[in-house]
């Protein structure tokens, strides 16, 4: 049996407004996708995108987006990453754009790449929190971030932060 080598790319939806996140889902943003790469590449583009993408992981909340694509095509998919404005989900548009955060090889790297870069959006967002509950949603938001698997990771960092700043 052969064994395809994949590409991961590890998206944020950025939109205007945070709650239209709601209304994604996984189906909508893959045919987003497939149009986008049909519209850039042809037929050539879209016979590529159906022969092995997928989108694998959506979150709702925070506008995380996991694609799997074979590894020769990769930039293909990415390419057309570019030309999506908005995405259409039962009737309702919603307007954004998506950023590649991290290419990966595995999940397993997508996963690290995400917890590193909360961890990082984290420091960036503490500085500007003023009242000690601003600081616990930041927090908590942050570890909505995380996947399953990583979410012991932030929630350890969180509990290590929480306990310098009671601690000083």
């Amino acid at each position: 049996m052969v064994r395809f080598k994949s590409r991961y790319l590890l998206c944020e939806v950025c939109v205007p407004d945070r709650s239209s996140l709601q209304l994604l889902e996984d189906r909508s943003i893959y045919n987003t996708l497939r149009a986008a790469v049909k519209r850039a590449h042809g037929d050539y583009g879209s016979a590529l995108f159906n022969i092995g993408v997928i989108v694998k992981y959506l979150n709702a909340h925070t506008g995380v987006v996991l694609i799997r694509s074979r590894k020769k095509h990769y930039r293909l998919i990415w390419s057309a990453l570019s030309f999506i404005t908005c995405i259409e989900n039962r009737g309702q548009m919603v307007q954004c754009f998506l950023n590649c955060l991290h290419v990966g090889g595995t999940i397993r790297t997508c996963q690290k790449f995400l917890v590193k870069y909360n961890r990082q959006q984290l420091h960036r967002m503490l500085p500007d929190c003023k009242t000690d509950e601003h600081v616990r949603s930041s927090l908590l938001n942050i570890t909505d971030n995380s996947s399953t698997e990583c979410c012991q990771t932030a929630r350890q960092m969180v509990s290590a932060f929480c306990y310098i700043t009671v601690y000083p």
